[in-house]
């Protein structure tokens, strides 16, 4: 069937798959499962015209879902641990804390580095917008920082230190699949991360530097309010303590994220005896219900629970499904090789490669697959037009793993948006390194700066074995 589907029929279905969802988000502002569901019954429509029955387009759908339970049950295992972390006073600490150190003039900032050295710590973006993320979400609430912003720098660092750092999955599956050192593709990345970096952290400079409208008396009001209804205490980070350390040693994520909840109960029960069981258990399938007579802080600790996750999870199952269907049609491959023809240039070869990365985010929203599916095919192009191929890791990298979080039905950007409480749309216009980096990868290809010249290579490779 695949010989049948001509790359101007995949182009079409790429162009109303892409308008679709940005008229959808953008000029009608709808929450995105409807419309991405109806691009997954147009093509469907699209592989029956093509020659399609209906078990190649059932085996499509589940089988694209089937490849995204990982990151359903982290989602589920996340939403529990920010619902205990509420209840056992770990969050509400690092408000109190955090509200004694963190000036709003320098939020953006602040939140930039204090997200990078946790990830880079953690070798997790998700580990740490779950945990120091949500803390500097209700910290920016009560500096009254724009919350686009706000979560803005949050996303920026988190990907920066899970990008830059050895203990990454994605990092290490961007050097594994093509087989280059992973220090090696770290040092190159650091070309296009760096200058980024740079960039975004003046923007976060000028952008952050305005003036607070909340009062030193509002802040002294909301920080009564925790210690009245919370037990403030450095006790109550044991939880997040052990989960940052089991991330470091590279424990499974499913079982340290359990760590963290049952540590966080234990904590729950420990300082509060008489906290009903029957409230626990409420509070990891609705999340928290506080009524603490502040909004501000109602509005912070009462987060979390498997119910509001859904909306999450939900969009992420539908975004596989398309996923799945796409590629058991061959589409994704189609479109890869439709960029073969003109791969003579090393400059448009790491533009092929960019735009693979990003199409393949677009159409499936899995991070792994845009990662894996340009390396795959483009490998070969590298090696016979002589780029040393670090360059297409860092390729992988820019357009993939960065991308990602920029895509509103992504694994991604479904699960920020859900952390952290911000629209991806929200804060996709303050998540500058993100595009900043996949553009200076661009600029290098076409002027050759920061590339690896072949001798690089040989010594690269020569090192991974």
């Amino acid at each position: 069937m695949n010989s049948k589907i001509k790359p101007s029929g995949v182009i079409l279905l790429f162009l109303l798959i892409v308008a679709t969802m940005f008229t959808s988000l953008v000029v009608l502002k709808v929450e995105p499962h409807i419309p991405l569901f109806f691009c997954v019954i147009l093509t469907g429509i699209f592989a029956v015209f093509w020659g399609a029955d209906w078990k190649t387009i059932e085996k499509g759908l589940i089988s694209g879902v089937v490849s995204g339970i990982q990151p359903l049950l982290l989602l589920i295992m996340i939403s529990f641990v920010i619902a205990s972390w509420m209840m056992s006073g770990a969050v509400p600490t690092l408000l109190f804390y955090g509200m004694n150190i963190i000036q709003p003039e320098w939020f953006a900032l602040s939140a930039l580095f204090i997200t990078i050295l946790v990830s880079t710590f953690t070798g997790s973006s998700f580990t740490t917008a779950s945990t120091v993320g949500v803390a500097l979400m209700g910290i920016a609430h009560v500096l009254n920082v724009n919350p686009g912003l706000a979560a803005g720098a949050i996303v920026c660092g988190a990907c920066f230190g899970d990008k830059m750092s050895p203990l990454s999955d994605s990092t290490n599956l961007a050097s594994g699949t093509v087989g280059v050192n992973l220090f090696e593709h770290i040092r190159h990345m650091m070309w296009t991360t760096v200058p980024a970096l740079i960039i975004t952290a003046v923007i976060f400079f000028f952008a952050g530097h305005q003036p607070s409208g909340t009062s030193i008396a509002q802040l002294a009001e909301m920080k009564k309010t925790l210690g009245e209804h919370f037990t403030i205490t450095p006790f109550t980070l044991i939880s997040p303590l052990i989960v940052m350390v089991m991330a470091f040693r590279k424990m499974p994520i499913i079982p340290t994220l359990l760590t963290g909840v049952v540590t966080a109960a234990l904590t729950t029960l420990i300082l509060n005896p008489d906290f009903p069981i029957a409230h626990m258990i409420n509070a990891l399938e609705n999340g928290l219900n506080m009524k603490t007579g502040s909004d501000a802080v109602d509005a912070i600790v009462n987060k979390g629970g498997l119910i509001p996750m859904m909306w999450s999870v939900s969009l992420i199952i539908i975004a596989l499904s398309l996923g799945g269907l796409l590629q058991e049609l061959g589409i994704i491959d189609i479109m890869i090789r439709s960029f073969e023809n003109s791969l003579k240039k090393t400059g448009h070869l790491i533009a092929a490669t960019a735009a693979s990365g990003l199409g393949v985010n677009l159409l499936t929203g899995e991070m792994y697959l845009s990662i894996i599916l340009p390396g795959q095919a483009f490998k070969k192009h590298f090696e016979k037009n002589g780029v040393p191929l670090i360059n297409l890791t860092r390729t992988m990298e820019d357009a993939g793993t960065l991308i990602n979080p920029l895509v509103p039905w992504s694994v991604s950007g479904a699960f920020f948006a859900a952390t952290l409480g911000v629209s991806a749309l929200d804060y996709i216009p303050f998540a500058f390194l993100l595009y900043l980096s996949p553009l200076f990868t661009l600029f290098y290809g076409y002027t050759g700066i920061g590339l690896a010249k072949k001798k690089d290579d040989a010594k690269t490779l020569s090192k991974a074995s």
